[in-house]
């Protein structure tokens, strides 16, 4: 495979452009077009969109009826597709056409020489400022039929779809302005019938608040169709009798804004995005609801006509055009992840709430360490009890030093919970850790420096067996405090362990996201001034286990490399399901350069890493066989807790069943599709 081609890896480039229209002068507007269309090319676009009536102007009302104006736009329509022979992209731009005894405002199709189809609109506006019956005819009902143009007879109807053989899943409709603002688009039905490109040619002038009406609708078509929606409106040199334009342009995603560009522009404008064919096509998998409401429409869906083209995309290095998030679990936008905190936090809390009320109302019985992942968890206890109306005092929380716990961290955990009022104690399990080391013939106890996966696992195995019997003792619930990024490489200690708890807050939680729930509490003023210090203090404590002795503190992601990282290639398989050959191409583009891109707001300087793709393959293989061939004994009995991010669970019973003897090969195979020392850069 060519591992720098984006259409390698399911994408496809496609274009929303708009100009200033020279009004009733085709041959001008054709010359536009193929300026905007050569610019395309050389950007490798596959798709290219223009504005409603584009080769002539969307505001010269009665001129329509002229047949000189026709005349002209016929030969500027020829002149865009001879124009088109030796460029790239499909071409959908917008023209008058006589058909039968009218004329239709139509969607033209052109593609390396030749025109495709052409789709008339379906629903004309004829209200307030709109008057579009009076010189057009309504496509609606325009299925199954041809129409002659430029010397040839080509399909004419709302039920053609364009797929391109040689990029799978790049399936392209077309629809007219006011198709978009109908209760059921004829994008809807295209979308059910296998269209993944939704296009929208514009006329649309401006009033004040339509631009956001159009942003609404774009979103939501993208997002109820499993779709890209591409929307071109008209701009400049539109007559300004009664109105004005702004030429707004917009790709949308899913429902995420993928580009636009500015409004009211005087020159040329073109919004280019790459648009993920293998996200789309694995959403359209998932969600089986909406191949089930294909099938309630069948009769509509299954009489759409295919026409099939060669694209023949480059296959050269053309970057990417999309914003992607280092962290997909944490949003850049400041707004957005203050929104996610607010709503991630709020689910742990009224999580266990519920399952505190639902049991009887026992107490909280946590260990805490120091770290993020227990002080988190504890943070959300607090805030329960305090929505339940109980005393924080019920929350009985200890720290159980080891061998390795340093006083640092020690000092933080007695910090927090005298800052929450909670219940603390500390209770050393070394002792009983040099006695069972002694029982089993350990060697450290004989004094040999072995620091084995025993050694550890005796330190967290009496951690949690302590924390369950004091459960019993006391009459509580242990709250479990391992996350989703744990969960997902089994990192943790099974069975009587930190695998395991009566109910665990944090298991929905990814590793990247805790640290700015944490600071989200402390910005919001969601605890006293003491209690954000001491916090903001365990913020910028190493990721460690604390379980080996020695001067070098022992550091988690020295061992099973960032979780930065893994978390990206998390997000990906669980979301997406997406190969890790693309995982890999993704996480170059999001980590190679430090400089590039957003961070999420207040991440430390000293913390902002670059990945090269030696680097991001290696520890691609090191999630692949942790997660896929490892991990899932796990998973399998993992303790209940709340799903909170739209990445998906973990958890056996909700977003994640799978075998707990399964392999790793496949994914593997997939990962040695390309070398990472010979694509490095």
């Amino acid at each position: 495979m060519n591992f720098w081609s984006i259409y390698q890896h399911g994408f496809a480039r496609v274009a929303a452009c708009t100009g200033h229209t020279a009004i009733a002068d085709p041959p001008a507007n054709a010359e536009a077009v193929l300026r905007q269309a050569r610019r395309c090319a050389r950007e490798g676009v596959a798709v290219a969109v223009f504005p409603e009536l584009g080769l002539c102007g969307y505001s010269i009302e009665d001129l329509l009826l002229q047949d000189a104006l026709l005349d002209e736009v016929e030969a500027a329509l020829e002149t865009v597709v001879a124009g088109s022979a030796e460029l790239l992209p499909v071409l959908v731009v917008g023209a008058p056409l006589r058909h039968r005894n009218r004329i239709y405002n139509c969607a033209v199709v052109v593609h390396r020489g030749r025109i495709l189809g052409v789709a008339p609109k379906s629903y004309l506006p004829n209200y307030r400022e709109f008057y579009e019956r009076r010189q057009i005819a309504a496509g609606d009902d325009e299925r199954g039929g041809t129409i002659r143009v430029g010397g040839a007879t080509v399909p004419f109807g709302v039920d053609l779809l364009f797929a391109a053989q040689d990029v799978p899943g790049l399936v392209v409709h077309a629809e007219i302005c006011e198709d978009m603002w109908v209760p059921v688009p004829p994008s809807a039905e295209a979308a059910l019938a296998g269209a993944t490109v939704l296009v929208n040619l514009s006329g649309s002038p401006i009033t004040v608040g339509r631009a956001e009406d159009r942003r609404l609708l774009c979103r939501a078509a993208s997002s109820r169709c499993l779709a890209a929606y591409v929307y071109a409106a008209a701009g400049q040199g539109e007559s300004t009798t009664d109105l004005s334009w702004d030429g707004q342009t917009m790709i949308y995603e899913n429902g995420v804004l993928l580009a636009e560009t500015d409004r009211f522009p005087v020159d040329d404008r073109c919004a280019v995005a790459d648009v993920d064919l293998d996200l789309l096509r694995q959403e359209r998998q998932r969600m089986g609801t909406f191949d089930d409401n294909r099938r309630t429409h069948a009769a509509r869906a299954g009489d759409f006509r295919e026409v099939s083209f060669r694209l023949d995309p480059p296959t050269a290095d053309l970057g990417l055009r999309r914003r992607l998030e280092r962290f997909p679990f944490v949003p850049a936008d400041p707004d957005r992840l203050a929104l996610d905190c607010y709503e991630a936090y709020n689910i742990q809390v009224a999580g266990l709430q519920q399952r505190l009320a639902a049991i009887g109302g026992p107490k909280v019985v946590i260990g805490v360490s120091g770290g993020l992942d227990s002080t988190h968890a504890l943070i959300v206890a607090a805030r329960a009890m305090d929505r339940a109306g109980r005393p924080r005092s019920d929350i009985l929380a200890f720290t159980l030093p080891g061998f390795a716990t340093s006083d640092h961290t020690k000092d933080n955990a007695h910090k927090l919970m005298r800052a929450l009022g909670v219940t603390a104690a500390e209770l050393d399990i070394t002792p009983t850790a040099r006695l069972m080391l002694r029982e089993m013939g350990h060697p450290f106890a004989s004094g040999e420096p072995v620091y084995d996966v025993t050694f550890e696992n005796v330190q967290a195995g009496l951690r949690t067996d302590y924390l369950f019997r004091l459960a019993n003792q006391r009459g509580g619930i242990v709250l479990g405090t391992g996350d989703l990024s744990e969960l997902a490489l089994g990192w943790s200690t099974y069975g009587v362990g930190d695998q395991m708890s009566h109910y665990n807050v944090n298991s929905g939680v990814p590793k990247t996201l805790i640290q700015h729930l944490i600071r989200w509490v402390i910005n919001s003023g969601q605890f006293d001034e003491e209690t954000g210090s001491t916090l903001a203090a365990i913020l910028d404590t190493e990721i460690s286990p604390e379980l080996v002795p020695g001067e070098e503190l022992q550091s988690t992601e020295s061992k099973i490399g960032p979780y930065a990282l893994h978390d990206f290639t998390l997000f990906h398989v669980l979301r997406y399901g997406f190969r890790p050959s693309k995982i890999a191409f993704l996480a170059w583009h999001a980590w190679h350069d430090r400089e590039a891109g957003d961070w999420p707001p207040n991440f430390p300087e000293a913390k902002r890493a670059a990945y090269d793709l030696p680097e991001i393959r290696r520890w691609l293989e090191v999630f692949c066989r942790r997660f896929f061939a490892f991990a899932q004994f796990k998973r399998s009995a993992m303790p209940n807790g709340p799903k909170v991010s739209a990445g998906g669970s973990l958890s056996p019973r909700g977003d994640w069943r799978a075998p707990s003897d399964g392999t790793a090969h496949a994914w593997l195979r997939d990962l040695a599709r390309f070398d990472a020392p010979e694509a490095g850069r």
